[in-house]
């Protein structure tokens, strides 16, 4: 699993593609934070807060994971060689979670630089250094939980079409959905609100930004990652026979 996994890490930066997703999460997060006016822009708050860094990375990424995802399985079936990877002395589970963890540590590259953020907002308290770390460890914990999740869904996307803008919008689509869309409902079943809600990622990722760590949370995005690793792994086993 380890040769899949650095295989990855270097083809994606063997292009432009790992350089410039890294570059666009940062920029993007980066004006909306600190240049842009509106809802997200940190000094306009009046709080020494990270909480629109946390509000914001969810829409960032629900694009950003796709793009990366989306040649996981699709390029290999392009070019052929899907066959041929099936049928090294790997299992199919190794080569899914290769693909998975290749894609998760290259998201996870462009969220490290954000810890900046943290002393820098720290710096602007008042007094200095006043600032929830409780509360923004927990957002992180939730992040990178969030990620797995998102990346878990575009590897199996990718597996589904050989066509990248198929896989690409297929996975924006299930994140969305996933991550917003139970809040839709929950919004017009009001009765059902708390029951709709558990079910999105957003509520779960909420808790965790208040800085519990609730294991309710972390088995709900496990479950998430393990069932669309399952999806894949089960769609490359129809391949394959």
């Amino acid at each position: 699993m380890k040769s899949i996994v650095f295989r990855e890490i270097k083809s994606f930066f063997g292009s432009p593609i790992g350089y410039l997703v890294i570059a666009l999460f940062l920029i993007g997060n980066g004006l909306f934070l600190w240049v842009f006016e509106g809802d997200y822009n940190i000094l306009n708050t009046g709080f020494a807060d990270l909480t629109p860094f946390f509000t914001l990375a969810p829409w960032i990424l629900i694009f950003l994971i796709p793009a990366v995802t989306m040649r996981s399985f699709s390029d290999e079936k392009k070019q052929g060689t899907l066959e041929l990877l099936l049928t090294k002395p790997i299992s199919i589970w190794e080569i899914v979670n290769g693909k998975f963890l290749g894609a998760f540590l290259l998201i996870l590259m462009a969220i490290i630089p954000t810890v900046i953020y943290v002393e820098v907002v720290s710096n602007l308290g008042s007094p200095e250094g006043n600032l929830d770390i409780g509360s923004t460890l927990g957002s992180y914990f939730g992040l990178l939980f969030l990620i797995a999740a998102y990346s878990a869904i575009g590897i199996f996307t990718s597996s589904v079409s050989e066509n990248q803008i198929v896989s690409f919008i297929i996975a924006v689509f299930l994140c969305f959905f996933l991550y917003f869309g139970f809040q839709g409902l929950a919004s017009v079943l009001p009765s059902f609100s708390s029951l709709i809600s558990y079910f999105g990622m957003q509520d779960h990722y909420k808790s965790m930004s208040r800085g519990v760590i609730d294991t309710r949370d972390v088995i709900y995005f496990v479950s998430i990652a393990v069932l669309f690793l399952s999806f894949t792994v089960f769609n490359l086993k129809s391949i394959k026979s």
